[in-house]
């Protein structure tokens, strides 16, 4: 079997596949996260997250960022 990469654009309430492929990588846990399970993506930094952990972890470094 042959798996893919996506590539995807995340729009506020769904995303835009620019390349075919079968998963995208979480932004914060490196982990891989199947088309089929993707839930969690911010719009404005374009990143996807495996579950809320990575969600709450992203948020919190970008808040002590500003």
């Amino acid at each position: 079997m042959n798996i893919n990469k996506a590539k995807l654009k995340f729009l506020p309430n769904s995303f835009e596949i620019i390349e075919k492929g079968d998963y995208v990588v979480c932004a914060v846990s490196g982990k891989n996260i199947t088309l089929s399970e993707l839930t969690y993506w911010n719009v404005d930094l374009q990143e996807a997250y495996y579950s809320p952990k990575e969600v709450k972890i992203r948020f919190e470094e970008t808040k002590k960022n500003k």
